[in-house]
C-alpha cells in the first residue's frame, strides 16, 4: 500500500481560501482564539486543497474566520494533494486541569503573565491554573484529579479537610468504587472537627450551612409522617384480615355451605381453606379439618 504525498507548507492570501462548511463559532471560545492570534500569531496552520484557482479549507475554519476578523491578509497553511488525502483527527485529548496548570507554569518561565492572559483572552491567570485550590490538595488527590478519577467537584470537597484525612477519604472511595461528588461530600461530612482543614470564616462549608440542616430536618419528618401512615395502614389490613378469618371460618365450618362449594365452586373452598391455613386461624377440631387445604 503506497503512503500518501506528504502536504507542502505555504503562505497563501485570505481572499483565496474558501470554507467547505461555515458554521457559527462559539462566542467565548472564538474571542480566545482571536486574543490567542493577536497575542502570538497564527501558530496551527490551515488544512487546504487546491480547487482551481482557489483553495478549499479542510481543517481551520475557525482560525480562518478570526484571521478574517483581525486583517490578516496571508495565512500559514497546509496544502493536500485531494480533498481525501486529508484525514480528520477526532481524537481530541483535552488537558486535565492539572496538565493545563502545569502547562501554564511552565509559559511563566519565558513569559510574562499578562502575556499569557492576553494570548488565551483570561481575566486572571491565578484563577485558570487554579492554584489556590491544588495547593490545599495532598499529592495523592492531585493526581487521582489528573487521572480524571475524581472531578473538579470532588476536589473542592476535599479541601475541606486535612490532607491526611483527605487520603483516607480517597482510599474509601476507591475501596466503594464510588468516585462521585455525592461520596466525597458524605465523607468530608463525617469528618471530626480535628481533621478539619482551616477556612475563613466568612466562607461556605460542609458543617455550617443552616439551610441544608433545615433541608435535611424537613427530609427526616417527612421519612417519620410516611412511616407512621403505612404502620397505621399495615395495623387496619391486619385487623380487617382478622375479621376476613372469621367470616370465612363460619362459612367453611357451616355444613350446607361447605357442601355447596364443594360442588359448585371447589376453587373458592381451596382459597378459603389455604387463607385460614396460612393465618393459622383454629376454633375447634372442626374448624381445624375445615381449614387443611384440600
Amino acid at each position: 500500500m503506497s503512503k500518501a504525498p506528504e502536504p507542502r507548507g505555504i503562505d497563501i492570501p485570505v481572499i483565496q481560501l474558501q470554507p467547505l462548511n461555515e458554521r457559527k463559532p462559539l462566542e467565548q471560545g472564538f474571542k480566545r482564539l482571536i486574543a490567542s492570534i493577536r497575542a502570538v500569531g497564527l501558530i496551527e496552520p490551515l488544512c487546504v486543497y487546491k480547487d482551481g484557482d482557489h483553495f478549499n479549507i479542510l481543517d481551520g475554519y475557525l482560525r480562518y474566520l478570526a484571521c478574517m476578523e483581525l486583517g490578516i491578509e496571508v495565512v500559514p497553511c497546509l496544502v493536500y494533494k485531494t480533498k481525501e488525502a486529508y484525514s480528520f483527527n477526532k481524537m481530541v485529548n483535552r488537558l486535565s486541569p492539572i496538565q493545563e496548570n502545569r502547562m501554564l507554569r511552565k509559559s511563566l518561565e519565558v513569559l510574562d503573565e499578562k502575556t499569557i492572559s492576553r494570548a488565551l483572552g483570561l481575566g486572571s491567570l491565578a484563577e485558570r491554573m487554579k492554584k489556590a485550590l491544588i495547593s490545599k490538595l495532598a499529592p495523592e488527590v492531585v493526581k487521582e484529579w489528573d487521572a480524571g478519577r475524581i472531578n473538579k467537584s470532588c476536589a473542592v470537597s476535599l479541601a475541606f479537610v486535612k490532607q491526611e484525612r483527605q487520603i483516607v477519604i480517597l482510599n474509601d472511595m476507591a475501596k466503594a468504587g464510588d468516585f462521585t461528588p455525592a461520596f466525597a461530600r458524605a465523607m468530608v461530612i463525617r469528618t471530626p472537627a480535628r481533621l478539619r482543614a482551616k477556612f475563613p470564616a466568612n466562607s461556605k462549608n460542609p458543617w455550617d450551612q443552616e439551610d441544608k440542616k433545615q433541608e435535611l430536618l424537613k427530609s427526616l419528618n417527612e421519612v417519620e409522617e410516611r412511616f407512621d401512615f403505612y404502620s397505621g395502614l399495615y395495623r387496619q389490613y391486619v385487623a380487617d384480615l382478622l375479621k376476613l378469618c372469621v367470616y370465612i371460618r363460619k362459612l367453611v365450618t357451616n355444613e350446607r355451605v361447605r357442601a355447596l362449594m364443594e360442588s359448585k365452586h371447589p376453587e373458592v373452598l381451596k382459597a378459603f381453606n389455604t387463607i385460614l391455613f396460612e393465618a393459622g386461624e383454629s376454633g375447634g377440631d372442626d374448624a381445624a379439618v375445615a381449614a387443611t387445604p384440600s
